[in-house]
């Protein structure tokens, strides 16, 4: 397979994800101002400093407030970390592959695409988001699906389940994100124990996390206790069979590399990152440090992405000399 053509069908599937994992980053938020009691806020700047984009928010925007945030990540087409961007990235990356993914999932994206792009007016209200974000994610699912099922597993749907795996770690970090620096007096404060009156608040807060990656109903199966931080941190980084926990996107990152060439370098990283989070105390983490520590984590996910830049793809010097 071409260095190009691969590259294009790993964007192609981390953009995909990406749309989806946004959706439900906007969800878990969405979520929380019914869930939470008449006088708790939520901090809308939160998803701007997760997402990593604060300067090009600061640039369009003066205030973090709800409609701000939200038109930013889900309908600003400037934004390239947007649901509009990402799918009609993706789009791009579909149309230029068509050879080599399914016709019919070049035509399901396609109709994302057009979908969102028809839908955008909705973004703003609240009760029209919420649906909004809900078929957005239920379109990716689609097309997640219909390439497994219809799509060779050769070597470009390698990349497809890289791709989607390694977006789906980092996404799944930056949820937790979400979860510790929005709801634990602890976590902003190291060393301020949770009152108990506070229980309560805490554990609505990480129930929501775990339905934003539909993680509920497995978490339940997993762990037979009450809803709280500690077991539910553990299940999203370390669980070995949850499909959005980290490690098991990591050991699905690991199989897929087996069947390409010249993976000695990016198996190395991959299993570094594995045992960084094998190794994790969650408990005392929870005490002080998990906002480093996940920091550190998407640290060690952005180095196996530029492993895999640096083996598979070209060089972008490379690419400009060829266009100049």
């Amino acid at each position: 397979m071409l260095s190009r053509v691969a590259e294009r069908i790993y964007w192609l599937g981390r953009y995909l994800e990406r749309a989806e994992n946004t959706a439900r980053l906007l969800t878990v938020y969405s979520n929380l101002l019914l869930d939470l009691p008449r006088g708790a806020r939520v901090g809308w700047h939160t998803l701007v400093d997760i997402t990593g984009n604060q300067e090009g928010f600061r640039e369009k925007h003066k205030e973090t407030d709800e409609r701000s945030v939200n038109r930013f990540l889900i309908s600003d087409q400037t934004n390239y970390s947007s649901i509009i961007s990402s799918i009609s990235l993706a789009r791009e990356n579909a149309r230029t592959t068509r050879e080599i993914i399914p016709t019919e999932a070049w035509e399901q994206i396609n109709n994302l695409y057009l979908f969102t792009r028809d839908n955008m007016g909705k973004a703003t209200a609240r009760g029209t988001r919420h649906q909004l974000l809900q078929d957005i994610i239920a379109h990716c699912q689609q097309i997640t699906g219909l390439l497994a099922g219809a799509m060779s597993h050769n070597s470009g749907y390698n990349f497809l389940r890289i791709a989607r795996s390694l977006e789906r770690a980092d996404m799944t970090t930056r949820i937790v994100d979400v979860g510790s620096l929005t709801l634990v007096p602890s976590l902003m404060n190291p060393g301020l124990s949770i009152e108990p009156a506070s229980r309560p608040y805490s554990n609505m807060i990480w129930m929501s996390v775990l339905h934003s990656l539909s993680a509920y109903q497995m978490y339940r199966q997993h762990v037979l206790d009450r809803v709280n931080g500690e077991d539910v941190v553990t299940f999203l980084l370390q669980d070995t069979q949850f499909p959005r926990s980290v490690q098991h996107c990591l050991s699905i990152l690991q199989s897929c590399l087996e069947y390409l060439p010249d993976n000695d370098a990016t198996k190395r990283q991959v299993s570094a990152t594995q045992k960084y989070v094998q190794d994790a105390n969650i408990p005392e983490l929870l005490e002080s440090g998990l906002l480093e520590y996940i920091d550190d984590l998407q640290i060690e996910i952005g180095n196996i992405h530029a492993n895999i830049a640096d083996t598979w793809f070209l060089p972008v010097v490379n690419e400009q000399q060829q266009s100049a």
